[in-house]
Protein backbone atom coordinates (compact mmCIF):
# COMPACT_ATOMS: atom_id res chain seq x y z
CA UNK A 1 0.00 0.00 0.00
CA UNK A 2 1.61 3.03 -0.93
CA UNK A 3 1.78 5.86 1.45
CA UNK A 4 1.50 9.58 0.16
CA UNK A 5 2.47 12.33 2.04
CA UNK A 6 0.63 15.31 1.44
CA UNK A 7 1.42 19.06 2.19
CA UNK A 8 -0.60 22.07 2.21
CA UNK A 9 0.48 24.76 4.40
CA UNK A 10 -2.17 27.41 3.37
CA UNK A 11 -3.31 29.48 6.39
CA UNK A 12 -6.27 30.42 4.74
CA UNK A 13 -9.18 28.47 2.59
CA UNK A 14 -9.55 29.02 -1.40
CA UNK A 15 -10.40 26.15 -4.28
CA UNK A 16 -6.58 24.87 -3.54
CA UNK A 17 -7.91 24.03 -0.04
CA UNK A 18 -11.52 22.64 -1.12
CA UNK A 19 -9.21 20.50 -3.76
CA UNK A 20 -7.22 19.37 -1.13
CA UNK A 21 -10.02 17.94 0.52
CA UNK A 22 -11.16 16.09 -2.37
CA UNK A 23 -8.04 14.57 -3.36
CA UNK A 24 -6.69 13.39 0.08
CA UNK A 25 -9.92 11.31 0.43
CA UNK A 26 -9.41 10.65 -3.52
CA UNK A 27 -6.55 8.96 -2.05
CA UNK A 28 -7.52 6.90 0.62
CA UNK A 29 -10.59 5.36 -1.66
CA UNK A 30 -8.09 4.73 -4.42
CA UNK A 31 -5.71 2.14 -2.14
CA UNK A 32 -3.78 4.82 -0.71
CA UNK A 33 -2.48 5.49 3.10
CA UNK A 34 -2.29 9.37 3.56
CA UNK A 35 -0.42 11.47 6.18
CA UNK A 36 -1.34 15.47 5.54
CA UNK A 37 0.43 18.08 7.06
CA UNK A 38 -0.91 21.24 7.39
CA UNK A 39 -1.20 24.91 9.10
CA UNK A 40 -2.30 23.44 12.63
CA UNK A 41 -4.24 27.10 13.04
CA UNK A 42 -6.69 26.04 9.91
CA UNK A 43 -9.61 24.79 11.03
CA UNK A 44 -10.58 23.88 7.34
CA UNK A 45 -9.13 20.10 8.09
CA UNK A 46 -11.34 19.36 10.50
CA UNK A 47 -13.25 15.92 10.20
CA UNK A 48 -10.96 14.72 7.23
CA UNK A 49 -9.07 12.27 9.59
CA UNK A 50 -10.29 8.24 8.98
CA UNK A 51 -8.04 5.09 9.40
CA UNK A 52 -6.32 6.32 6.24
CA UNK A 53 -5.67 9.62 6.58
CA UNK A 54 -3.74 11.08 9.16
CA UNK A 55 -3.73 15.06 9.96
CA UNK A 56 -0.63 16.58 11.32
CA UNK A 57 -0.04 20.14 12.21
CA UNK A 58 3.37 21.08 11.12
CA UNK A 59 3.93 24.65 9.44
CA UNK A 60 8.01 24.33 9.56
CA UNK A 61 10.42 22.20 7.43
CA UNK A 62 11.91 20.53 10.67
CA UNK A 63 8.83 19.58 11.96
CA UNK A 64 7.79 18.30 8.20
CA UNK A 65 11.00 15.92 8.04
CA UNK A 66 11.08 15.01 11.13
CA UNK A 67 7.92 12.93 10.49
CA UNK A 68 9.22 11.37 6.77
CA UNK A 69 10.48 8.11 6.50
CA UNK A 70 14.17 8.23 5.98
CA UNK A 71 14.11 8.10 2.02
CA UNK A 72 12.08 7.48 -0.10
CA UNK A 73 8.84 8.77 0.57
CA UNK A 74 6.73 10.23 -2.11
CA UNK A 75 5.73 14.11 -1.33
CA UNK A 76 2.65 15.88 -2.77
CA UNK A 77 2.55 19.52 -2.60
CA UNK A 78 -1.08 21.35 -2.74
CA UNK A 79 0.85 24.52 -1.91
CA UNK A 80 4.34 26.50 -1.90
CA UNK A 81 6.82 24.76 1.10
CA UNK A 82 9.44 25.65 2.39
CA UNK A 83 12.97 25.96 0.30
CA UNK A 84 14.66 23.56 3.23
CA UNK A 85 12.00 21.04 2.34
CA UNK A 86 12.44 21.35 -1.02
CA UNK A 87 16.17 20.88 -0.64
CA UNK A 88 15.23 17.63 1.91
CA UNK A 89 13.03 16.15 -0.89
CA UNK A 90 14.92 16.33 -3.85
CA UNK A 91 17.62 14.93 -1.98
CA UNK A 92 16.27 12.29 -0.18
CA UNK A 93 12.34 11.63 -1.52
CA UNK A 94 10.08 11.63 -4.68
CA UNK A 95 8.67 15.44 -4.64
CA UNK A 96 5.73 16.05 -6.33
CA UNK A 97 3.07 18.23 -6.22
CA UNK A 98 0.56 20.30 -7.96
CA UNK A 99 0.63 23.18 -9.93
CA UNK A 100 -2.66 24.76 -9.21
CA UNK A 101 -2.28 27.86 -10.88
CA UNK A 102 -1.64 28.71 -14.66
CA UNK A 103 1.84 29.04 -15.77
CA UNK A 104 1.26 32.10 -17.71
CA UNK A 105 3.94 34.91 -16.76
CA UNK A 106 4.33 32.75 -13.10
CA UNK A 107 8.31 31.19 -12.20
CA UNK A 108 8.38 27.65 -12.69
CA UNK A 109 11.85 27.81 -10.67
CA UNK A 110 10.09 25.75 -8.23
CA UNK A 111 8.51 22.94 -9.80
CA UNK A 112 11.94 22.53 -11.64
CA UNK A 113 13.28 20.05 -8.95
CA UNK A 114 10.07 18.32 -8.91
CA UNK A 115 10.40 14.45 -10.20
CA UNK A 116 6.19 14.86 -11.11
CA UNK A 117 4.53 17.56 -11.48
CA UNK A 118 0.37 17.83 -11.67
CA UNK A 119 -2.50 20.13 -12.56
CA UNK A 120 -6.41 20.07 -12.68
CA UNK A 121 -7.11 21.21 -16.66
CA UNK A 122 -5.51 20.12 -20.00
CA UNK A 123 -5.14 24.25 -20.33
CA UNK A 124 -2.27 24.06 -17.52
CA UNK A 125 -0.96 21.22 -18.47
CA UNK A 126 0.14 23.20 -22.02
CA UNK A 127 0.81 25.71 -19.58
CA UNK A 128 3.63 23.64 -18.03
CA UNK A 129 5.10 22.21 -20.87
CA UNK A 130 5.54 25.48 -22.46
CA UNK A 131 7.18 26.79 -19.54
CA UNK A 132 9.67 23.99 -20.01
CA UNK A 133 8.49 21.66 -17.08
CA UNK A 134 8.68 18.58 -19.21
CA UNK A 135 7.68 16.33 -16.17
CA UNK A 136 3.78 17.39 -16.47
CA UNK A 137 1.81 14.57 -15.48
CA UNK A 138 0.06 14.50 -19.07
CA UNK A 139 -3.67 13.31 -17.88
CA UNK A 140 -5.71 16.58 -16.35
CA UNK A 141 -6.69 15.65 -12.81
CA UNK A 142 -10.11 18.12 -13.03
CA UNK A 143 -11.85 17.97 -9.63
CA UNK A 144 -15.45 17.22 -8.52
CA UNK A 145 -18.39 19.77 -7.75
CA UNK A 146 -20.02 17.11 -5.30
CA UNK A 147 -20.10 19.49 -2.24
CA UNK A 148 -18.69 17.24 0.74
CA UNK A 149 -17.72 20.29 2.53
CA UNK A 150 -21.14 21.09 3.00
CA UNK A 151 -22.52 17.48 4.58
CA UNK A 152 -24.47 19.70 7.16
CA UNK A 153 -25.84 22.28 4.91
CA UNK A 154 -28.80 21.83 2.74
CA UNK A 155 -31.03 23.84 0.08
CA UNK A 156 -32.91 25.74 2.94
CA UNK A 157 -30.51 26.68 5.11
CA UNK A 158 -30.28 30.80 5.79
CA UNK A 159 -27.43 32.83 4.26
CA UNK A 160 -26.37 35.72 6.39
CA UNK A 161 -24.32 38.42 5.26
CA UNK A 162 -20.77 38.50 6.35
CA UNK A 163 -18.27 41.08 5.90
CA UNK A 164 -17.02 41.47 2.25
CA UNK A 165 -13.72 42.19 3.13
CA UNK A 166 -10.94 39.42 3.98
CA UNK A 167 -8.53 41.77 6.24
CA UNK A 168 -4.85 41.78 6.26
CA UNK A 169 -3.64 42.17 9.71
CA UNK A 170 0.37 42.77 8.58
CA UNK A 171 -0.92 45.95 7.43
CA UNK A 172 -1.35 49.29 9.29
CA UNK A 173 -4.75 50.53 7.22
CA UNK A 174 -6.07 46.75 7.75
CA UNK A 175 -5.99 46.46 11.13
CA UNK A 176 -7.47 49.84 11.91
CA UNK A 177 -10.47 49.10 9.65
CA UNK A 178 -11.00 45.69 10.50
CA UNK A 179 -11.92 47.08 14.22
CA UNK A 180 -13.70 50.10 12.49
CA UNK A 181 -15.70 47.86 10.01
CA UNK A 182 -17.84 45.21 12.09
CA UNK A 183 -18.75 48.27 14.37
CA UNK A 184 -20.33 50.15 11.12
CA UNK A 185 -22.29 46.74 10.86
CA UNK A 186 -23.36 46.24 14.10
CA UNK A 187 -25.53 48.90 13.83
CA UNK A 188 -27.87 47.11 10.97
CA UNK A 189 -29.63 44.25 11.52
CA UNK A 190 -27.74 41.37 9.72
CA UNK A 191 -29.12 40.73 6.58
CA UNK A 192 -30.77 37.17 5.04
CA UNK A 193 -30.18 36.54 1.19
CA UNK A 194 -33.44 36.55 -0.25
CA UNK A 195 -33.77 36.22 -3.78
CA UNK A 196 -35.57 39.35 -5.47
CA UNK A 197 -37.35 39.74 -8.80
CA UNK A 198 -36.00 39.47 -11.88
CA UNK A 199 -33.14 37.50 -13.15
CA UNK A 200 -30.14 36.85 -10.96
CA UNK A 201 -26.61 36.55 -11.81
CA UNK A 202 -24.03 35.55 -9.08
CA UNK A 203 -20.63 35.32 -7.67
CA UNK A 204 -19.84 32.95 -5.28
CA UNK A 205 -15.76 33.09 -5.32
CA UNK A 206 -12.86 34.49 -3.17
CA UNK A 207 -12.63 38.15 -4.41
CA UNK A 208 -9.17 37.55 -5.66
CA UNK A 209 -6.56 38.98 -8.35
CA UNK A 210 -6.39 36.16 -10.23
CA UNK A 211 -10.44 36.11 -10.79
CA UNK A 212 -9.82 39.75 -12.67
CA UNK A 213 -13.49 40.79 -11.63
CA UNK A 214 -12.46 44.82 -11.63
CA UNK A 215 -11.59 44.76 -15.52
CA UNK A 216 -14.56 42.18 -16.10
CA UNK A 217 -16.87 44.11 -15.40
CA UNK A 218 -15.69 47.32 -16.13
CA UNK A 219 -16.38 45.99 -19.67
CA UNK A 220 -20.10 44.28 -18.66
CA UNK A 221 -21.58 46.45 -16.12
CA UNK A 222 -22.30 48.81 -18.74
CA UNK A 223 -24.24 46.20 -20.85
CA UNK A 224 -25.88 44.71 -17.19
CA UNK A 225 -27.44 48.55 -16.95
CA UNK A 226 -29.37 48.19 -20.09
CA UNK A 227 -31.49 45.65 -18.28
CA UNK A 228 -32.94 46.81 -14.97
CA UNK A 229 -34.58 42.99 -14.50
CA UNK A 230 -31.11 42.03 -13.52
CA UNK A 231 -29.31 41.74 -10.24
CA UNK A 232 -25.88 40.79 -9.45
CA UNK A 233 -25.18 38.94 -6.30
CA UNK A 234 -21.62 38.30 -4.56
CA UNK A 235 -21.03 35.68 -2.10
CA UNK A 236 -17.10 36.22 -1.55
CA UNK A 237 -14.63 38.65 0.00
CA UNK A 238 -11.20 40.19 -0.49
CA UNK A 239 -8.71 42.18 0.02
CA UNK A 240 -9.41 46.10 0.51
CA UNK A 241 -8.20 47.33 -2.52
CA UNK A 242 -10.07 44.44 -4.70
CA UNK A 243 -13.41 45.07 -2.94
CA UNK A 244 -12.69 48.65 -3.70
CA UNK A 245 -11.78 48.07 -7.24
CA UNK A 246 -14.64 45.97 -7.94
CA UNK A 247 -17.04 48.35 -6.26
CA UNK A 248 -15.57 50.93 -8.42
CA UNK A 249 -16.39 48.60 -11.90
CA UNK A 250 -19.69 48.09 -10.52
CA UNK A 251 -21.05 51.77 -10.34
CA UNK A 252 -23.60 51.58 -13.02
CA UNK A 253 -25.87 49.13 -11.75
CA UNK A 254 -24.14 49.65 -7.71
CA UNK A 255 -28.14 49.65 -6.68
CA UNK A 256 -28.58 46.40 -7.74
CA UNK A 257 -25.87 44.86 -6.37
CA UNK A 258 -25.29 43.06 -2.84
CA UNK A 259 -22.30 41.70 -1.47
CA UNK A 260 -22.90 38.41 1.16
CA UNK A 261 -19.19 37.85 2.02
CA UNK A 262 -17.50 34.65 2.33
CA UNK A 263 -19.81 31.89 2.87
CA UNK A 264 -18.41 28.13 4.23
CA UNK A 265 -22.09 26.50 3.17
CA UNK A 266 -22.77 27.31 -0.48
CA UNK A 267 -24.94 24.31 -1.09
CA UNK A 268 -27.78 26.73 -0.66
CA UNK A 269 -26.67 29.70 -2.72
CA UNK A 270 -26.82 27.91 -6.27
CA UNK A 271 -30.17 27.26 -6.35
CA UNK A 272 -31.10 30.43 -5.62
CA UNK A 273 -29.01 32.06 -9.18
CA UNK A 274 -30.47 32.04 -12.29
CA UNK A 275 -26.59 32.06 -13.91
CA UNK A 276 -23.55 31.42 -12.23
CA UNK A 277 -20.53 34.13 -13.65
CA UNK A 278 -17.27 33.41 -13.89
CA UNK A 279 -13.89 35.74 -13.70
CA UNK A 280 -11.59 36.50 -17.09
CA UNK A 281 -10.08 33.01 -17.45
CA UNK A 282 -6.58 33.07 -18.93
CA UNK A 283 -5.36 32.94 -15.04
CA UNK A 284 -7.97 30.52 -13.71
CA UNK A 285 -6.64 27.20 -13.57
CA UNK A 286 -10.40 25.05 -13.49
CA UNK A 287 -12.85 26.89 -11.30
CA UNK A 288 -14.33 24.59 -8.75
CA UNK A 289 -17.48 26.85 -8.66
CA UNK A 290 -18.35 26.18 -11.96
CA UNK A 291 -17.92 22.66 -11.03
CA UNK A 292 -20.17 23.10 -8.44
CA UNK A 293 -22.85 25.41 -9.68
CA UNK A 294 -23.34 22.79 -12.62
CA UNK A 295 -23.66 20.01 -10.37
CA UNK A 296 -26.82 21.96 -8.60
CA UNK A 297 -28.34 22.43 -11.13
CA UNK A 298 -26.96 26.32 -11.94
CA UNK A 299 -25.73 26.98 -15.43
CA UNK A 300 -22.78 29.21 -15.69
CA UNK A 301 -21.92 32.24 -18.22
CA UNK A 302 -18.49 32.60 -18.79
CA UNK A 303 -16.32 33.72 -21.65
CA UNK A 304 -15.18 31.59 -24.41
CA UNK A 305 -11.63 30.47 -23.63
CA UNK A 306 -9.46 27.72 -22.00
CA UNK A 307 -10.32 26.38 -19.20
CA UNK A 308 -14.10 26.74 -19.33
CA UNK A 309 -14.24 25.50 -22.45
CA UNK A 310 -13.08 22.30 -20.78
CA UNK A 311 -15.64 22.66 -17.67
CA UNK A 312 -18.40 24.57 -19.99
CA UNK A 313 -20.69 22.33 -22.10
CA UNK A 314 -22.13 25.85 -24.42
CA UNK A 315 -25.55 25.45 -24.50
CA UNK A 316 -26.14 22.85 -22.10
CA UNK A 317 -24.46 23.45 -18.85
CA UNK A 318 -24.69 27.43 -19.34
CA UNK A 319 -23.25 29.64 -22.43
CA UNK A 320 -19.79 30.77 -23.22
CA UNK A 321 -19.66 34.52 -24.91
CA UNK A 322 -16.85 36.27 -26.64
CA UNK A 323 -14.31 37.39 -24.28
CA UNK A 324 -15.29 41.15 -23.66
CA UNK A 325 -11.95 42.69 -23.98
CA UNK A 326 -12.19 41.76 -27.35
CA UNK A 327 -15.52 43.47 -28.22
CA UNK A 328 -16.21 45.70 -25.17
CA UNK A 329 -19.13 43.34 -24.03
CA UNK A 330 -21.11 43.45 -26.86
CA UNK A 331 -21.42 39.59 -27.34
CA UNK A 332 -22.04 39.34 -23.30
CA UNK A 333 -25.15 41.99 -23.89
CA UNK A 334 -26.78 40.39 -26.63
CA UNK A 335 -26.31 36.88 -24.80
CA UNK A 336 -27.98 38.75 -21.52
CA UNK A 337 -30.74 40.67 -24.13
CA UNK A 338 -31.89 36.88 -25.30
CA UNK A 339 -31.74 35.65 -21.32
CA UNK A 340 -33.62 38.88 -20.53
CA UNK A 341 -36.25 38.11 -23.41
CA UNK A 342 -36.81 33.94 -22.02
CA UNK A 343 -33.82 32.23 -23.72
CA UNK A 344 -34.46 28.88 -22.14
CA UNK A 345 -32.02 28.41 -19.01
CA UNK A 346 -30.40 25.34 -19.58
CA UNK A 347 -29.94 22.44 -16.98
CA UNK A 348 -26.50 20.94 -16.40
CA UNK A 349 -27.51 18.17 -14.83
CA UNK A 350 -28.87 16.73 -18.04
CA UNK A 351 -26.10 17.38 -19.66
CA UNK A 352 -25.08 13.77 -18.29
CA UNK A 353 -22.08 12.58 -20.14
CA UNK A 354 -20.78 16.27 -19.22
CA UNK A 355 -20.66 16.22 -15.50
CA UNK A 356 -19.65 12.48 -15.52
CA UNK A 357 -16.14 14.09 -16.17
CA UNK A 358 -16.42 16.01 -12.59
CA UNK A 359 -18.28 13.22 -10.28
CA UNK A 360 -16.42 12.05 -7.56
CA UNK A 361 -16.37 8.54 -9.18
CA UNK A 362 -14.35 9.76 -11.85
CA UNK A 363 -12.10 11.62 -9.72
CA UNK A 364 -11.19 8.53 -7.72
CA UNK A 365 -10.37 6.84 -10.79
CA UNK A 366 -7.70 9.55 -12.63
CA UNK A 367 -6.42 9.37 -8.75
CA UNK A 368 -5.95 5.33 -9.13
CA UNK A 369 -4.70 5.87 -12.65
CA UNK A 370 -1.88 8.53 -11.02
CA UNK A 371 -0.57 6.18 -7.93
CA UNK A 372 -0.57 3.30 -10.31
CA UNK A 373 1.78 5.80 -13.02
CA UNK A 374 4.08 7.00 -9.48
CA UNK A 375 4.25 3.49 -8.51
CA UNK A 376 5.67 2.73 -11.80
CA UNK A 377 7.81 5.07 -12.73
CA UNK A 378 9.43 5.66 -9.29
CA UNK A 379 9.66 2.07 -7.92
CA UNK A 380 11.91 2.60 -4.87
CA UNK A 381 8.96 4.47 -3.47
CA UNK A 382 8.24 3.05 0.28
CA UNK A 383 4.96 1.53 0.11
CA UNK A 384 4.40 0.79 4.12
CA UNK A 385 3.91 2.94 6.90
CA UNK A 386 7.15 3.86 7.80
CA UNK A 387 8.91 6.58 9.41
CA UNK A 388 6.83 8.86 12.47
CA UNK A 389 4.01 9.72 9.35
Amino acid sequence: MIHVHQVNLQKAVGGGEVYTRWFTRALAEAGARVTLYVDPANPFWRGLGTDRIRIVGASTAAEIGARLPASDALIVTQSRIPEALTELAAHKHVLTGFAHMPMLGRSVAEFTRYASVFTVSDYCIGLLRQAGIAKAYPVALYGTGELERDEAADDKQVVRARSPYHWDKRKGRDRLLSLLEPLARAFATPAEFRRMPGLTLGIVSLLSPIKQFPALFALLAPQIARFPEVRLEIFGDGGYAQVRDVRRALTPIADRVRYWGYQSAVRPIYPQLDYLMTGLPEKEALGLNVLEAQALGTPVLAPDAPPFTETVADGLSGFLYRDPREDQGRAFGELLGSLVAGRPRPDPRLASAHLAKFSYAAMVERTRNLLAYLEQHFSGLQNQETGHG
